[in-house]
């Protein structure tokens, strides 16, 4: 029997993906018509197929196909969620996820489109979800949250089946809580986002805690007094 996104997978066959050093996204090789991109990760890059364009292919680093298998894994434990996409299948190098339609709240910083505090709660909710299902909920940033109708939708639970508290979460939280209103509405230029992203990465090698790095960060906020 025939799957509705069995006519994209010849197309996905031209496209492959290297990972790169450094925590930095994948690079993507190939292309294909029928296909539209869609997002990128430091595992794995997303594209829509116009033949099948109810569903997201989540295509991963041939070095990377153990978080493959964990987010498979991950989607089956956690099963139908308000909070999270759907999971139809898992091939050698990709994996067949529901569409979702959305920006994600690194977009919506990038583009000043107001981010609603029923998104931070429906994290917090989501959490909880994730650890009731006896997982544990990390790696949970501004590229992995889709600001959908007003709420939150997570994309990429990877992670998920690992130990520990990466704190990245409890730090988007502290910094919407205690500073969002900074740019609320306001445009972030792309540049200064990547360079707070790579700051944020290397922050354990460079600043004390993650009050010392927001100082730096604040040093930013002149730029969007008068914007």
């Amino acid at each position: 029997m025939e799957n509705e996104w069995d006519a994209a997978i010849d197309s996905l066959s031209q496209i492959s993906i290297n990972s790169n050093r450094n925590n930095e996204p994948v690079t993507i090789y190939g292309d294909h018509e029928s296909l539209k991109f869609i997002g990128v990760g430091t595992d794995a890059a997303v594209f829509q197929s116009f033949l099948a364009p109810d569903y997201a292919f989540k295509l991963y680093a041939e070095d990377k196909l153990t978080k493959l298998k964990a987010e498979s894994k991950v989607y089956n434990m956690l099963g139908e969620s308000a909070f999270f996409s759907t999971c139809f299948a898992s091939y050698d190098n990709f994996l067949v996820l529901n569409y979702e339609e959305g920006k994600t709240l690194f977009d919506c910083l990038l583009q000043g489109v107001h981010i609603p505090e029923q998104v931070i709660k429906d994290v917090e909710h989501a959490r909880e979800y994730v650890r009731e299902k006896g997982l544990n909920p990390r790696d949970i940033h501004l590229k992995n949250i889709l600001l959908q109708n007003g709420r939150a939708k997570i994309l990429d639970v990877s992670e998920y089946i690992q130990p520990g508290n990466d704190f990245r979460w409890e730090h988007l939280k502290k910094a919407y809580e205690e500073h969002y209103h900074i740019i609320d509405g306001k445009s972030v230029p792309f540049w200064l986002m990547e360079t707070i992203r790579k700051w944020y990465n290397q922050r354990n090698k460079h600043y004390s805690s993650y009050e010392e790095f927001m100082k730096i960060v604040l040093k930013f906020k002149a730029l969007f007094k008068n914007s």
